[in-house]
C-alpha cells in the first residue's frame, strides 16, 4: 500500500427515482469510500457542485479537515444547501476511506455510534426513556416502507403506536419519511386526525 494515499476519482450516482445521490471516492491505492449527498429536488445542482469539488483529486485523502475547510472557505460565497450537501457526502466518503485504511469502523474510531436500531416497533420503549428524561414530546417513524396499495392493518398499526405514546403523556409528531404514496398517505392522515398529532411530515403533495 502506498504511504501517500491521494484522491484519484470522485464519482456521483443517482438512485431512482432520483431522490438520492451517492458519492464514490477512490484513492490511488484502490480504497473506495462512499458518502451520501442527497438534496431532494436539486440532484443536478449537487452534481454541479461536485464538478467543482473534483479539484481535490490528487490531494491526500487523510487531509479531511483541510479539504473541508478549503471547500467551504475557499470561495467568496460560502455555504448554502447545495454546497453543504455535496461537501457532506465527500466528507463521509473520506472518513469511510480513513476507517478502511486503519481497519476500524469510523463510528468506533470517532465514538459516533448513535442508532443500533430505528424501527417503528421500537418507539414505545424509546418514548418511555425520553419521558423519564423530562421530554414532553417525541417524533416517531410512521411505519416501514409501504406498497402503493397496502393492507389497512399497516395504517392501524401506526394509529395504535401514536395512541400508545400519547398514553405515556407525550405529544407526538410523525415522520412519513416519503414511505407512503399519496393514496395511502391520505388514508393515514385521515385516521390520525382525531388524535391531533403535533405535526406530520415527509409527505409530498398530500392535499
Amino acid at each position: 500500500m502506498s504511504s501517500k494515499c491521494t484522491i484519484a476519482k470522485i464519482e456521483t450516482f443517482r438512485v431512482p427515482p432520483n431522490r438520492w445521490l451517492f458519492v464514490r471516492v477512490e484513492t490511488n491505492d484502490g480504497i473506495v469510500g462512499w458518502g451520501e449527498s442527497t438534496l431532494e429536488g436539486h440532484t443536478e445542482a449537487i452534481e454541479g457542485a461536485f464538478s467543482d469539488l473534483r479539484r481535490f483529486i490528487g490531494v491526500e485523502a487523510d487531509n479531511i479537515v483541510d479539504i473541508w475547510q478549503e471547500a467551504y472557505m475557499g470561495r467568496f460565497y460560502r455555504g448554502g444547501p447545495v454546497l453543504m450537501s455535496a461537501l457532506s457526502g465527500l466528507d463521509i466518503a473520506l472518513w469511510d476511506i480513513k476507517g478502511k485504511r486503519h481497519g476500524i469502523p469510523v463510528w468506533k474510531r470517532k465514538d459516533l455510534r448513535s442508532h443500533q436500531r430505528d424501527q417503528p416497533s421500537d418507539v414505545l420503549d424509546t418514548a418511555k426513556n425520553r419521558k423519564a428524561e423530562g421530554f414532553t414530546c417525541v417524533k416517531m417513524n410512521a411505519t416501514d416502507i409501504v406498497a402503493r396499495i397496502d393492507s389497512p392493518e399497516v395504517l392501524r398499526g401506526t394509529v395504535e403506536r401514536v395512541q400508545q405514546l400519547q398514553s405515556v403523556g407525550l405529544g407526538v409528531g410523525i415522520d412519513f419519511h416519503g414511505h407512503f404514496h399519496k393514496g395511502m398517505a391520505k388514508q393515514l392522515a385521515k385516521l390520525l386526525e382525531p388524535l391531533h398529532p403535533l405535526f406530520i411530515e415527509g409527505i409530498d403533495n398530500l392535499f
